[in-house]
């Protein structure tokens, strides 16, 4: 009797069995055991790795839950769990901030007078995140030598914070990143900004 066919009555026979080739795969189950989640050891903020293809990136795997993510090797360690004390409620950050002239104070460590328009801020910006480009290094590497924040000096770590503590858009950016997520460029009175969430 032919696969797929009964005789009236009787049970359809056995599927035969899938070789190895004919096993469905989607994205996930193909590509979630080549992911992990490791930590810059120049920088000191986690990445993703592609363990197959070597690929490594600061967004989340576009096609995994943040579920999916938080279960990946290395993100217990890395993204709160055991490598960062972070409170209940509260996020980790790092940012790099451009200033201009109608910053709430258009001084940095690096330049005493910023004297650039909004609109140039945000190209220079463009450009840093242009250059950024996903790769886990260049985050923390261009924040230290460009931002016109003190945090510079730790790649714009920022700590952990909670609610109320930072400018409402910076705050609801933040919050709205998953973990290893890159925002686009937020305006606060400080500047313009792009925040990693780290934790």
């Amino acid at each position: 009797m032919a696969w797929g066919t009964a005789a009236p009555g009787k049970a359809f026979p056995p599927l035969p069995p899938l070789a190895p080739d004919d096993v469905p795969m989607n994205k996930f189950t193909r590509d979630s055991t080549s992911w992990e989640v490791r930590l810059s050891n120049s920088r000191r903020i986690p990445y993703f790795f592609n363990t197959e293809t070597q690929e490594s990136t600061w967004e989340p795997p576009a096609d995994l839950s943040q579920e999916q993510i938080q279960n990946l090797p290395g993100a217990a360690e890395h993204f709160g769990g055991g490598g960062k004390a972070v409170p209940a409620g509260n996020v980790q950050a790092s940012h790099l901030l451009v200033k201009h002239r109608d910053s709430r104070r258009p001084s940095s460590w690096k330049e005493k007078n910023i004297t650039r328009s909004k609109e140039e801020a945000i190209e220079i910006l463009r450009g840093y995140q242009a250059e950024i480009n996903g790769s886990p290094e260049k985050f923390a590497e261009l924040a230290k030598v460009h931002s016109d924040c003190s945090s510079a000096k730790s790649g714009g770590d920022l700590g952990p914070f909670g609610r109320g503590q930072m400018q409402k858009p910076f705050e609801d950016a933040t919050y709205s990143l998953n973990i290893g997520e890159m925002s686009d460029i937020i305006s606060t009175d400080s500047g313009v900004h792009i925040v990693l969430r780290t934790a």
